[in-house]
């Protein structure tokens, strides 16, 4: 069985990686309805048995390989990136795909060079932009919160009994639709609004709160990885405090224009992505040197996608590619072997 630096197996590590998603995973579920764990069933139940079929076709052991709870993982990874009423059909696709094409096609565990969840997600995104954006607002500012009940009739059929579909529960009371913090501030700053009016808006303010929850339930469960020595520390420090450093330089250049760094650190999937996916062991860069840099580049990039780029959020993205990229800072960062010659 692989054994991790720290002595625990592959299976304790990711057992305990999705442990540790479980207080993201309670406020996202608090704040945007049942849909997210309608979500986390389709996704892990999809990854899992996506995984069980490859491996039986490849002749490859089925009952060891799902006991190293990596496809589970990749599955909630999934999941709790996905808008809580997507359809159903849609959540299959992007696991299946981040399983058979992104994860074991190059081998299985350990083989593969990109987050296979990353990659499941962006496919989703780029296909189906419109559903991938159909965020829910904040409870507080939403017309109508669906039930359990109505949440899956929604996410397999698309209606409600009563006749609503999700454009119904994405109304705010002012008769508007609400996306993510991000995504509006984007299109607020786009048609002329300075970023001081758009933070003083109640609506938004609803909105950013529930995700600064969000955010910080992830920090919550990042930082016991932490503790338990199951990441570095490299990655997601470097990550954030880029995200920091660049989202400040931009205010202070333009306060008008740029949001301030406490929104970017506590919206979207910040956290998500700073602890637990771009913190991967297999497509991630492994020197003490490469993890700094490599941490510092996504959160880079992050602030550029989500200032600059057509997406809202860039996670994905950054990891993505990032991990394109690891294998070169790694070959650049590695330590000199002692009495090696210096060349």
């Amino acid at each position: 069985m692989n054994k991790f630096h720290q002595g625990r197996s592959t299976s304790q590590v990711m057992a305990t990686a999705c442990f540790a998603l479980i207080p993201g995973a309670f406020a996202q579920i608090y704040f945007q309805g049942w849909g997210v764990l309608i979500n986390l069933v389709i996704c892990a139940s999809t990854a899992i048995t996506a995984e069980a079929i490859i491996l039986k076709v490849r002749k490859k052991p089925v009952r060891e390989t799902l006991c190293d709870f990596s496809a589970l993982l990749t599955g909630l990874l999934i999941a709790l990136a996905l808008p809580p009423l997507l359809p159903w059909w849609m959540s299959i696709i992007g696991c299946s795909f981040a399983i058979i094409i992104a994860k074991q096609l190059y081998g299985g565990l350990g083989f593969n060079p990109f987050n296979p969840a990353m990659v499941g997600y962006v496919l989703l995104l780029i296909s189906f932009p419109i559903e991938m954006t159909a965020w829910l607002p904040a409870k507080s500012i939403a017309l109508e919160v669906a039930s359990l009940t109505e949440s899956i009739q929604l996410i397999f059929t698309g209606y409600t009994t009563s006749g609503m579909d999700v454009n119904s529960y994405r109304l705010i009371a002012d008769g508007f639709t609400m996306a993510t913090p991000l995504d509006e501030s984007k299109t607020a700053l786009a048609t002329g609004l300075m970023s001081s009016e758009i933070m003083a808006q109640a609506d938004f303010q609803s909105n950013l709160t529930g995700w600064f929850w969000i955010n910080c339930a992830f920090l919550i469960g990042g930082l016991s990885l932490m503790l338990l020595r199951i990441i570095h520390w490299h990655i997601p420090v470097s990550l954030l405090v880029s995200i920091w450093l660049t989202s400040t330089l931009l205010s202070l250049y333009d306060s008008d224009l740029f949001l301030p760094s406490t929104t970017l650190l506590f919206s979207g999937a910040t956290m998500l992505g700073a602890f637990f996916i771009a913190t991967d062991p297999v497509s991630a860069s492994t020197t003490f040197k490469g993890r700094l840099i490599y941490g510092a580049s996504i959160g880079l990039l992050i602030v550029i996608i989500r200032t600059f780029g057509g997406y809202p959020d860039g996670v994905a993205f950054a990891v993505l590619l990032l991990n394109i990229a690891a294998p070169t800072i790694d070959h650049y960062t590695k330590p000199r072997v002692y009495g090696s010659e210096t060349n």
